[in-house]
């Protein structure tokens, strides 16, 4: 089971202990029409780039804080966002696909949550005019739902997340380039999907870069999961070091 650590963001004893250039680091609680949810924000000081982090199916939890941290210590301050409400945190999968199946059918509401985690981003001092949006899974999708959204961001990228665009919907308004990472072996979401994103990125003149792994299934970047490939994760990973250096600015 994945779990959200509880911190505050004036609680900096034992993080300074384990990286002393770090500024900020905590839980963030906001609210989106009325309702409260919870962030987590790390920053390592002042002007540091700044990604946006959407989480997968089962919300926020200890996977999104380490993925965070491991950002932080490349110099980036990360929001990651909360996109089902504070304390709602799915175990069982009947629970996820109805968190997520409320989301995908509220494409407004999607975007909206998006949107608050960048404003809420904003007001703990990070800087969105030099911000990288990056997801996975369910984040992946939301990741491109936003760009689609016509989002001034510096960048999108997705870690095995979905990839169909919705009826009605096209990446005319998309302002900045996009980065796939997809698995080979995905039983849920295939190779045609990738090809079929790159035909309508390619019609709307989107810069955007793909990349398939052999032999990945779904989720492989998930550390400790029977899905965990520690190959694809690390290009992966470094791939996405690359670009976030390329698209930001330090």
């Amino acid at each position: 089971m994945k779990l959200l650590r509880t911190l505050s963001i004036k609680t900096l004893a034992l993080t300074l202990g384990l990286f002393s250039s770090i500024t900020f680091a905590g839980t963030i609680t906001y609210k989106v029409d009325k309702q409260e949810y919870e962030g987590y924000y790390v920053s390592p000081g002042e002007d540091a780039p700044l990604v946006i982090l959407l989480h997968d199916w089962d919300g926020l939890t200890d996977y999104e804080i380490q993925r965070s941290d491991m950002l932080m210590k490349q110099g980036y301050a990360v929001f990651a966002a909360d996109l089902f409400g504070k304390g709602v945190r799915p175990i069982k999968d009947q629970d996820k696909k109805q968190h997520t199946g409320e989301l995908y059918a509220d494409r407004e509401k999607l975007r909206n949550l998006i949107k608050a985690a960048v404003t809420t981003a904003k007001a703990q001092g990070a800087d969105v005019n030099n911000a990288v949006m990056a997801g996975y899974c369910f984040g992946g999708a939301g990741v491109l739902e936003y760009a689609r959204s016509g989002a001034n961001l510096k960048g999108f990228v997705t870690f095995h997340g979905g990839l169909s665009t919705p009826v009605g919907q096209s990446y005319k308004n998309t302002k900045a380039g996009i980065l796939v990472f997809h698995g080979s072996a995905d039983s849920a979401i295939s190779l045609q999907d990738l090809a079929t994103l790159g035909t309508e990125l390619e019609q709307n003149n989107v810069p955007h870069e793909l990349i398939s792994y052999g032999g990945a299934p779904h989720a492989f970047t998930v550390f400790g999961s029977d899905r965990y490939r520690p190959q694809a994760d690390k290009l992966s990973w470094q791939r996405f070091l690359t670009y976030l250096q390329e698209t930001t600015s330090k």
